[in-house]
């Protein structure tokens, strides 16, 4: 293992003990909402500071780009460490144990480490770019699956910003028709690296933010699969609009978008 992504492991270890720890007694967290569907415990936040504390004491000038507490480090750094502590919140505080920890770096802009740690399953993702993707050591790729109407595809339903509903909705009805199911468990990290790992054959989601997608997505390209925004290209971290499949897959759901693409929408 790459050592930088030994540190990002050891990191999302350690913030997995935090949330384990706190899962054994949820009716004791203290919940505050960050905005409409958006919540915040005092478990986000101390999982995220066990992380940055971890990922400084080997690299101190690295920039970082977290979900609760933002930008930190060395803006001008080539590195930036982008994480979400507890990716899949409301799930965690309903006892829905579908959740995870995810990490990534960028090396000038270009993804080069990811781990996405699920602790209620003790399943850790990673991948390093050019060394492949793992789950558990354990080498992953996506799965064969060729056809959209044989395809299993994970989304997530608009929940803070409703602007696109209608057309996410349009979208959802015709991948209904059109596919063998949808799932929609609700921490898409760990949906991209169900995708990496062939558990999903393809994911699709609108308006998420970089902590969202940065592991998922290094994961997936590294397992042999696609990801691009709603126009095939890689903005997703800048438009966070984000389709990931297998690379027949990939190209069939950005066929059943495109009709759909309109103004924000339009990647």
């Amino acid at each position: 293992m790459h050592p930088t992504l030994n540190i990002a492991v050891k990191a999302a270890r350690r913030a997995g003990q935090i949330i384990n720890r706190a899962s054994l007694d949820i009716g004791q967290l203290k919940i505050s909402t960050k905005q409409q569907n958006d919540f915040v415990t005092e478990v986000d936040k101390a999982a995220e500071a066990i992380i940055i504390d971890t990922l400084r004491e080997t690299y101190p000038k690295h920039a970082i780009l977290a979900e609760e507490t933002g930008h930190s480090g060395q803006e001008d750094s080539e590195f930036q460490w982008i994480i979400d502590p507890l990716d899949g919140t409301t799930n965690f505080i309903h006892g829905f144990p579908q959740y995870a920890v995810s990490i990534a770096m960028a090396h000038k802009g270009v993804l080069t480490h990811a781990v996405v740690y699920d602790p209620s399953r003790n399943e850790l993702f990673t991948a390093s770019k050019g060394g492949g993707a793992f789950l558990n050591d354990k080498r992953i790729r996506v799965s064969k699956r060729a056809k959209l109407d044989e395809a299993l595809l994970g989304t997530g339903f608009p929940y803070r910003v409703f602007d696109h509903v209608d057309a996410y909705l349009a979208i959802f009805k015709e991948m209904t028709k059109r596919t063998a199911g949808i799932r929609r468990p609700g921490a898409a990290s760990l949906d991209l690296a169900y995708v990496a790992s062939g558990r999903l054959d393809g994911f699709w989601e609108f308006g998420l933010s970089p902590w969202d997608m940065a592991a998922g997505a290094l994961l997936i390209s590294e397992a042999g699969g696609l990801v691009g925004d709603l126009a095939g290209e890689s903005n997703y971290l800048v438009t966070g609009n984000i389709i990931g499949g297998t690379p027949k897959v990939f190209s069939q759901i950005l066929q059943v978008i495109a009709p759909h693409r309109k103004g924000n929408l339009s990647a």
